[in-house]
């Protein structure tokens, strides 16, 4: 078994978006909480409750692309049991995202629309706050809602760093929060799942470690993933994947060895960019255990 020190991250920017969250939250009528449907819920903050209170909440399960389909269902059907409000998207190619709104109108603040048509007020915007850790996609969410490029996107944690607020047409209005994760990992296994999506710097890492965790876990989850992109055929500890692949590949270095980390390297960025097909690390049955 692949072994890695413990996974701590928290920059000083990050305390001041719990602080932002928080004064504004009078300022919303609902939250939307964007997750990688790969992480459904290793990447929610557990922070998010205690900030958020009781706010009208939306899910938005976003890379659905990237995510095994079946189990991207299952989440959902999980979470609407609990309360929420739950869509999937990509919102890079916009797949999904049409369906928001009218979700916003009919589920989300349908008892709030309701309760100002009655009082008259119908011609008060409705404002939602988004939230979600870093590198989930938040900012390609409001410039595909937005039709423009308002917010900043850029593949890495740690892009939005300031509150905005986007105006949409048909009376909504969005707070855009910078990126949040949360003051200590508790969970490690949960912190590695972030890490291996990218949620967390890679610079803060060990890569080879990272890489050969994530190597052990496809390989007993999907193991075809493996064959076809890597031609490994047999194997369980994670730094001997990470040499099949390597080798494979012709990562090599003088006398033959295998170049681990450029491995590495290529291994995180195939999996995060979805090459290795549609893979979700974790379901809701395993994660109540």
């Amino acid at each position: 078994m692949a072994e890695m020190a413990s996974i701590q991250w928290f920059p000083g920017h990050m305390a001041k978006t719990r602080r932002m969250i928080q004064s504004n939250l009078s300022l919303v009528d609902g939250v939307v909480e964007i997750l990688d449907a790969r992480i459904p819920f290793s990447g929610r903050n557990p922070e998010m409750d205690r900030l958020v209170k009781d706010k009208p909440r939306m899910l938005i399960l976003n890379k659905s692309d990237m995510a095994d389909d079946s189990a991207t269902q299952i989440w959902i059907n999980y979470y609407r049991s609990k309360g929420y409000t739950v869509i999937k998207a990509d919102c890079k190619s916009g797949a999904g995202v049409k369906g928001f709104l009218p979700a916003v109108r009919n589920q989300l603040l349908a008892e709030l629309i309701k309760k100002r048509e009655s009082k008259g007020m119908t011609g008060a915007p409705l404002r939602l706050m988004i939230v979600g850790i870093p590198n989930v996609g938040k900012s390609s969410f409001i410039n595909r809602m937005a039709k423009s490029k308002k917010a900043k996107v850029e593949d890495r944690p740690g892009v939005t760093r300031t509150k905005q607020w986007v105006k949409l047409g048909d009376n909504v209005e969005m707070l855009d929060m910078p990126g949040v994760l949360w003051p200590k990992f508790e969970d490690q296994e949960a912190a590695r799942k972030l890490a291996f999506t990218g949620a967390v710097k890679d610079d803060i890492l060990d890569v080879e470690a990272l890489a050969s965790l994530l190597l052990e876990y496809l390989y007993k989850r999907y193991p075809e993933a493996l064959k076809d992109r890597y031609k490994i055929e047999n194997g369980s500890e994670g730094f001997e994947l990470l040499c099949q692949a390597g080798r494979n590949r012709g990562m090599l270095i003088s006398g033959g060895e295998v170049n681990t980390e450029r491995a590495a390297i290529t291994v995180l960025d195939e999996f995060r960019s979805g090459k290795l097909g549609r893979i979700t690390l974790e379901l809701p049955e395993e994660e109540q255990k």
